[in-house]
């Protein structure tokens, strides 16, 4: 299974402190209708440390409900605990997830032999892809290239890796480590285009939550050879891809939908509602785009 393309990193729509299954399915169909090539239910921009064992569950359930094989679903399955997320990513499996975000440990900041233990442990117990998630700006920890060459070389279903380390520089170093077949997939939307330069594929986006259908084109653009038209769109949106960031993943998107009535604003805490200097700044950039 390829992952070129675009993927959406879903937020958790909550309501009244539970979860919001129709607001939920209703992003979901926008993404569809803005062909998306995939979605990615529970990452950490679905809040997922603040969701429970059977919330998590629940969230990827209706997920892949929803897709009913319209797109791919990436279930995120990672934890700080090996354990767990072990348990996560076989019950995404039964439920019919396509694959498994795993983002790396965080917190307990395991050596690098810790994390190819890691997920070489996951990716025993289970038979759909994992794509690994590198995000030492929230883990503590990167993936080391050789770590990740090492879980190529020892694990048929780790093909592939979500990086947001925020370096052009390591997606060349990983490209000259792994075989051409393994793909990597941009975890920052305003790098996306600087890392396909590089030789990614695609992005796991917080920005087609809102605009699914031109970060899916300008992706597109990229791949089919039209890279100045892609540039367009990336310079077009650049003012949201930061702005998106202004406060915690996924306050500020979460904000821009409830303006278009999506879904609450709610987040869970420790995250909290934006200053109102912020709903101020992502107002006028969300306007700006219309």
């Amino acid at each position: 299974m390829s992952f070129a393309g675009t993927h959406t990193a879903l937020v958790t729509p909550f309501r009244g402190g539970k979860f919001d299954e129709d607001a939920f399915r209703s992003l979901i169909e926008d993404q569809i209708a803005g062909g998306i090539t995939g979605i990615v239910p529970v990452g950490t921009t679905g809040e997922s440390p603040t969701l429970d064992y059977d919330e998590h569950n629940e969230v990827i359930r209706a997920a892949i409900e929803a897709a009913a094989g319209r797109c791919i679903v990436m279930a995120g399955t990672g934890s700080n605990a090996t354990s767990e997320a072990i348990a996560l990513t076989v019950e995404a499996e039964k439920l019919g997830a396509d694959a498994a975000l795993l983002v790396a440990p965080y917190y307990n900041k395991p050596s690098q032999e810790g994390l190819y233990r890691h997920f070489r442990a996951i990716a025993e117990a289970v038979k759909i892809p994992l794509v690994l998630y590198s995000i030492p700006g929230r883990c503590g920890v990167e993936i080391g290239v050789e770590t990740v060459a090492r879980l190529a070389r020892d694990c048929p279903n780790i093909r592939t890796i979500k990086e947001a380390g925020g370096s052009v520089e390591r997606v060349s170093q990983l490209r000259a480590a792994l075989d051409p077949d393994f793909e990597i997939l941009s975890g920052d939307d305003s790098l996306t285009i600087p890392f396909l330069s590089v030789g990614a594929v695609g992005v796991i986006s917080v920005a087609s939550n809102l605009f699914p259908a031109e970060i899916s084109k300008m992706v597109r653009l990229w791949l089919d050879g039209d890279t100045s038209a892609a540039q367009a769109l990336h310079r077009r949106f650049y003012n949201l891809f930061k702005d998106l960031f202004i406060e915690p993943n996924p306050v500020p998107a979460k904000f821009g939908l409830s303006l278009r009535g999506k879904m609450s604003a709610e987040v869970r805490l420790p995250l909290c509602g934006m200053s109102e200097a912020n709903e101020s700044r992502v107002r006028t950039t969300l306007e700006a785009l219309k």
